[in-house]
């Protein structure tokens, strides 16, 4: 019999953010008077993370060794017919580590905002928030219902809406954030219309339940058309999925997200939020491997962002942006596993992304905080002998990215490129080509950011217009020309401890999370219909043997060949780009306008969406309902009144009158009724 968790235990993990969210969002602010001051908000916050950190730790332990699990509902919010509505957590492999994941970069990030967020006025507000942030993942990933999932879900959007738009005195700023509520909005539209089937069909919002009743829903058709109704199903969930993880077209809001401060940028793209979509396909796998069209879909939707959101990074200056486009990247690479049937190659990638993502977020924010708020990589250059502790945790990050062997990331992404070469779906070749293609851009364009940053020349000097953001709250005392300098321990010690495990974490744990039993009975693969998990287990040799069998293989080759390229035209012969550019200007021009994507978003459907509610609004409202049924109504009323109120005068001789006539009448007709319709005859 295994080990059941404490109830207790399990709800302090993420009531220990919301509590030092509440605490500093209340009292640290005007709304409630600033009792508390910066020094104690951000003590309570970190405490509450940490706290969250440790229990979490305790909690993969005792899962991963001892083999312990907790499904339990805690409470019942309410019964409608037979659907009950729960707060409940279940805690397996899975969510024991996305909890470790979530609350250890969210405390190495609040460690770092101590630094970053020094100067802001928001200090107190911004710490509220990224805790806030942190309890809606936990709630989100130890759910065992679509309703609490749901909820956390809409909670981590209702939270980045707050963080995005963070400096909400700067236009660009309002923009992104209202960007990325409606473009999430979207997605989850899809997501409550897949919830909403699961319900009306299986009866149930609880997973085990709904899992137990695959067989099923796996038989049923949809009503009125020749679609499974697991298709749609399976299909509906993934839409939610794309707004969330950010997959194309729903990926536009991500690369905006950088107008929140960097923090945040490290927080929504590395560890929280647009690794939700990820986590909830993986949780769902009993659902998804029973449809291969849906699979065949998430393959498709995943090359597409995988190969073409590589390429924009290319073109990319802002060294926030650079690395933005590279989370586009390899959120499609994890949704290539997802589609491979590979949920645990797609987690796994999850897992080593979010670190030396979070690493080079941070990094990044590092270099902008030395360079005194500059983010354009073009007026860098030898930041590497100011900045020795940002440059060295930057390099592991940017060879973790690239999947160099050894490194975490060559883990992860290898098994992915293999996984997706053993799929026998008919999307699986065109998926391959993506993420090998991949490889080399991705190889590219990390090194282009590494070079520029922090070799060569120093550049620093020559910005012709000094990028300098005064919505960070730091006052650039030294002037644009001035060295560059190392930041402090806050920004520096959450960058070495994100470094050891973006180096190390592949190798650790490949083996008992991809081919051993740390999923067994948490995700669920058809061996039969998707063979791609069983036959990467045949060829696997340990990670040393992986290692230096990846020595020999393409993707190592085109990683090193993206180096090369990239070293040559930034370090050897600058003038190479320039040339290139002014020969391919119409592709540039596309990459540029980010495949005009957002001009389509803004001109064809957001103007003909506010054009038809323009519509509905002057002829359906103003025209036809108060127009004619309102005002229609009682302009009807008035007129008849006015008749009958001309016909009743009150005097007597004129019902009188009306009396007579009316004898009269009837006595005409009586007498001669006959005769006049003869003659009207």
């Amino acid at each position: 019999m295994s080990q059941t968790l404490s109830a207790s235990t399990l709800l302090a993990v993420p009531l220990a953010p919301l509590a030092g969210a509440l605490l500093a969002g209340i009292f640290g602010t005007t709304f409630g008077g600033n009792w508390i001051g910066r020094r104690l908000s951000h003590t309570l916050t970190i405490l509450g993370v940490l706290v969250a950190f440790v229990l979490s730790a305790m909690t993969l332990k005792s899962v991963a060794i001892d083999g312990a699990r907790f499904n339990e509902t805690l409470y019942t919010w309410m019964v409608v017919g037979g659907l009950k509505m729960e707060v409940g957590f279940l805690v397996d492999s899975l969510t024991a580590m996305m909890m470790v994941v979530v609350t250890f970069v969210s405390l190495m990030v609040h460690i770092y905002t101590i630094g970053y967020m020094e100067e802001d006025d928001g200090y107190n507000r911004f710490f509220a928030y990224i805790s806030l942030f942190t309890f809606s993942m936990l709630m989100l990933v130890m759910s065992n219902n679509l309703l609490q999932l749901f909820f956390g879900w809409e909670a981590v959007g209702l939270v980045s809406y707050l963080l995005i738009g963070f400096w909400f005195n700067k236009p660009s700023a309002i923009f992104a954030n209202m960007k990325a509520f409606l473009v999430n909005r979207v997605g989850d539209f899809g997501f409550i219309l897949g919830i909403g089937l699961i319900a009306a069909y299986a009866g149930t919002l609880n997973y085990g339940e709904v899992f137990a009743k695959t067989g099923e829903l796996g038989g049923l058709p949809f009503p009125g058309t020749d679609w499974m109704l697991i298709t749609v199903i399976c299909i509906c969930l993934f839409i939610g999925a794309m707004g969330k993880s950010a997959q194309f077209p729903l990926h536009v809001w991500l690369p905006d997200s950088m107008e929140g401060p960097t923090p945040i940028s490290a927080l929504i793209h590395a560890a929280t939020m647009v690794t939700a979509g990820i986590f909830m396909v993986a949780r769902m796998s009993p659902l998804f491997e029973l449809s291969d069209t849906a699979l065949n879909f998430i393959l498709v939707i995943g090359a597409i962002t995988a190969l073409f959101m590589g390429f924009l990074g290319i073109i990319q200056n802002d060294i926030k942006r650079v690395v933005a486009y590279s989370t586009l990247s390899q959120l499609g690479y994890m949704t290539v596993a997802l589609g491979a049937s590979a949920y645990s190659v797609a987690v796994f990638h999850l897992m080593t992304h979010a670190f030396f993502k979070a690493l080079l977020f941070l990094g990044a924010g590092s270099v902008i905080m030395g360079m005194h708020h500059n983010q354009d990589i073009r007026w860098m250059g030898g930041v590497r002998k100011y900045m020795p502790i940002t440059w060295i945790t930057s390099l592991l990050g940017s060879l973790a990215l690239i999947g160099t062997p050894l490194f975490s990331g060559f883990y992860s992404k290898d098994s992915i490129i293999e996984a997706v070469h053993f799929s026998q779906l008919p999307a699986a070749g065109f998926a391959h080509f993506a993420v090998l293609a991949g490889v080399f851009i991705t190889a590219f364009y990390s090194f282009r950011m590494y070079f520029l940053v922090f070799h060569g020349k120093e550049r620093y000097d020559q910005n012709p217009d000094a990028h300098h953001d005064d919505h960070h709250g730091h006052d650039d005392h030294h002037g644009h020309d001035a060295k560059p300098h190392e930041s402090p321990w806050v920004v520096t010690v959450p960058l070495v401890l994100l470094a050891i495990p973006s180096v190390v974490v592949g190798f650790m744990f490949i083996q008992p999370m991809l081919f051993g039993d740390f999923f067994k009975d948490v995700i669920f693969v058809d061996a039969a219909k998707h063979p791609a998990m069983a036959k990467l287990a045949e060829i696997f040799h340990g990670p040393v043997g992986m290692a230096l069998h990846g020595l020999q293989t393409a993707p190592f080759w085109l990683a090193l060949a993206g180096v090369a390229a990239s070293y040559y035209m930034y370090m050897v012969n600058p003038a190479l780009p320039a040339g290139i550019k002014a020969r391919v200007q119409p592709l540039y021009t596309l990459l540029e306008n980010k495949y005009y994507l957002d001009w389509i978003n803004e001109n064809i459907l957001a103007r003909g969406a506010r054009a038809l509610g323009v519509g509905l609004w002057k002829v359906g409202d103003q025209a036809i309902i108060d127009g004619a049924l309102v005002n229609g109504s009682w302009k009807l009323v008035r007129g008849v009144s006015g008749i009958v109120r001309w016909m009743q005068s009150g005097f007597i001789f004129h019902y009188a009158l009306v009396m007579i006539l009316g004898v009269f009448a009837l006595m005409t007709w009586f007498v001669w009724g006959d005769a006049l319709l003869q003659l009207i005859k």
